[in-house]
């Protein structure tokens, strides 16, 4: 429902507090409607995409989805790429066959690119998603330089609940600062989304596009092939829904039970939604997981409310710190007290020192580490407990925290599924300087950042036990992977 200040939405309309204008137009909008997709690359469940619809239905305009395929995107490789290709091509499927909305598909500068493509199809208004990461950011500025005084350009927040710029004004210190803020507005954003609306207007701005997938595919399997691809999570909007309901292993459905007790032990991976790299690529939308979730509160309250908690407030709070701190993936980022801590043992003696090279190939005394850095590897992703554990052994065993902190965002964002995001970013931050936490008790290196060590662990977990299982996992995936290198090889041969 809405706010009482607030005046009801029209059907299918957008609860204006998510829209941002960027640029405002001078004329009427009497051409195109075009919304580049980024960060939410689904047309369910999208609140940017259902804003576009809207706004060329009642201008009697027509509609069309831009994506861009920057050369190089903060480090990604083939695992992450293909993944998102995979799902934009299921994407291009569904809304070509069943909305008929053309998408059209650019390499490059997307500074460049939509420009060009929206001078070209005479467009009056384009609708862009919401990103925190300065690389997005910039990216839109220099759009709205390049683009006709008569374009209007706006932004819509479809990948937060709360829209970053409702929930706070500035940056939050912590969860507790955040949750009261976003819990405030939950009953006027956390709502049902309307029915989708088919586009009233046929597109003959400009011809649609054929996208060789398989080509593109390709392309990315052979230059990202360094960190190749990963098996057990399936790209695409409904494999998303899939893991979040299915009928068989859904989260909601079959694994809701366990997650308030299990969620931190690195031997439970199944009490974990498994959800991060569709939130991450934006192929299941948070508040859509948020409403299902609320759906069973009578049947395990303590897991929804846990659950909720990690979806909304924890994940926005990671959006509220890279938006609103421009140095999100630095020392410069952190609090006053953790840069002066940090400092002053920036030259404390070190046990060990580990090259970068090193660690990514996990030759560190410490077995635990080695089995958390080549689960990350070879699986793609590592338990979030561990992810902590990880991290903060990099400030141990790197020169500073500057080179712990590059050291640690470099290998997640190279190898994790969802890497490159402000979750990973904040996690990378909380671990090694302090972010959203308080300061402990002083010891060397750490300084008053709060400390975890082995003997923890083991308190906590069977450590052996977890070493055994990703020892296991990670010999399956080899074999696999040797097992299709030999399929391919002799494919090849008898092509030949």
């Amino acid at each position: 429902m809405s706010s009482p200040s607030s005046p009801p939405n029209p059907p299918n309309s957008v609860h204006p507090g998510r829209i941002r204008v960027l640029k405002q137009g001078s004329v009427k909008l009497v051409g195109p409607v075009v919304y580049w997709m980024f960060r939410d690359q689904r047309v369910r469940d999208n609140w940017a995409f259902i804003h576009a619809v809207d706004q060329a239905n009642k201008n009697n305009v027509p509609v069309a989805v831009a994506f861009n395929l920057f050369d190089q995107f903060l480090g990604a490789k083939a695992r992450q790429l293909c993944f998102m290709l995979k799902g934009l091509r299921q994407l291009q499927r569904y809304i070509d066959e069943t909305l008929r909305v053309p998408f059209f598909l650019f390499k490059g500068e997307a500074e460049e690119t939509i420009p060009k493509f929206l001078t070209e199809c005479g467009a009056s208004l384009l609708v862009t998603d919401f990103s925190p990461l300065r690389k997005i950011r910039k990216s839109k500025d220099e759009i709205c330089k390049r683009t006709s005084d008569s374009l209007t350009i706006q932004e819509v927040d479809a990948h937060n609940v709360v829209p970053i710029w409702v929930a706070s004004d500035k940056l939050e210190y912590s969860a507790r600062t955040i949750r009261s803020k976003i819990n405030k507005r939950l009953p006027e954003f956390l709502i049902d989304f309307p029915t989708s609306q088919p586009p009233t207007t046929k597109w003959v701005a400009a011809p649609n596009q054929v996208i060789d997938w398989d080509d593109l595919i390709a392309e990315v399997t052979r230059k990202g092939a360094e960190v190749p691809e990963i098996e057990w999570c399936k790209p695409g909007e409904d494999a998303g829904m899939e893991v979040l309901m299915g009928s068989k292993n859904g989260f909601l459905t079959k694994r809701f039970n366990d997650y308030s007790t299990n969620r931190n032990n690195p031997l439970k991976p199944k009490a974990l939604s498994g959800l991060s790299p569709y939130l991450h690529f934006g192929h299941i939308s948070a508040q859509r997981c948020a409403l299902e979730a609320r759906k069973v509160r009578k049947l395990c309250p303590q897991s929804v409310d846990t659950f909720l908690e990690e979806l909304i407030v924890r994940r926005e709070l990671a959006d509220n710190f890279c938006y609103y701190q421009p140095h999100y993936d630095s020392l410069q980022g952190a609090w006053e007290w953790a840069r002066k801590t940090l400092q002053d043992h920036a030259c404390d003696k070190r046990e060990q020192i580990y090259s970068t090279d090193q660690l990514e190939k996990a030759q560190t005394t410490d077995p635990l580490w080695n089995a958390s850095q080549l689960e990350m590897v070879h699986y793609g992703k590592m338990h979030g407990f561990m992810r902590m554990y990880w991290a903060k052994k990099i400030l141990e065993w790197t020169r500073g925290p500057e080179e712990a902190l590059s050291i640690s965002i470099y290998l997640n964002d190279k190898y994790e599924i969802d890497g490159r995001d402000p979750s990973g970013y904040v996690g990378c931050m909380w671990s090694i300087c302090g972010v959203h936490d308080q300061g402990w008790k002083e010891r060397p290196i750490f300084g008053k950042i709060r400390y975890m060590n082995y003997a923890g662990c083991k308190r906590k977990f069977d450590v052996d036990a977890y070493v055994a299982y990703v020892k296991r996992i990670v010999g399956e995936i080899k074999k696999r992977k040797a097992e299709t290198g030999l399929t391919g090889t002799k494919a090849k041969e008898l092509r030949l």
